[in-house]
């Protein structure tokens, strides 16, 4: 036992001279609380030692994960797929999983369920009929509009002969060329 580290190195308890602060408990006597105060101030010191090494061990174990390519990312997937894994093999998931596959065969089994699915079912293609007759009749309109001639079009009959008329634009290629492929439709 070593009495010059009486009142040093005590970390938390540093200073204390029993539980209330003051006075030690009536069971010990001075001698066996200096002891005491020894083995905490080793064990303390043992605590700090073994926090020293796992620091060290654990920047080691970085180095190798670093030096084999695994990255932090890599190694978080990793954990999240393992967790996951464990969590489906677990008690709780199998069991919550068969309550879920049991009420859902009882859901989808009852009448309600059954006359639901079935009006939705025929909503769904009441819709899709409408959509396509819609569609066919836009389409229908979209062709009777391409079949009107652009002469009877106000707008164009102005436009056009005055677009036509600007040299310029006459002798571009870009030009002559939708001219060449207007002159081609009307043949």
């Amino acid at each position: 036992m070593e009495p010059s580290n009486h009142g040093e190195g005590f970390g938390m308890n540093s200073g204390m001279e029993g539980a209330s602060g003051g006075a030690l408990p009536p069971s010990l006597t001075e001698e066996e609380a200096e002891e005491l105060r020894v083995e905490l101030t080793k064990v303390e010191d043992e605590i700090q030692t073994l926090r020293q090494v796992l620091s060290a061990k654990e920047r080691h174990a970085a180095d190798i994960k670093r030096q084999l390519g695994i990255s932090p990312l890599s190694e978080i997937k990793q954990n999240i797929t393992k967790g996951w894994q464990d969590v489906q093999s677990s008690n709780v998931y199998l069991r919550t999983s068969q309550r879920l596959e049991q009420w859902n065969q009882s859901v989808t089994s009852s009448d309600l369920y059954k006359k639901t699915q079935e009006t939705l079912s025929q909503a769904g293609q009441m819709t899709s009929a409408a959509l396509s007759s819609m569609g066919s009749a836009i389409s229908q309109r979209f062709g009777e509009m391409r079949a009107l001639p652009y002469r009877n079009t106000p707008s164009l009959r102005y436009s056009m002969p005055h677009s036509l008329s600007m040299p310029a634009m006459r002798s571009s290629s870009s030009f002559k060329n939708l001219e060449d492929k207007i002159v081609n439709m009307g043949k």
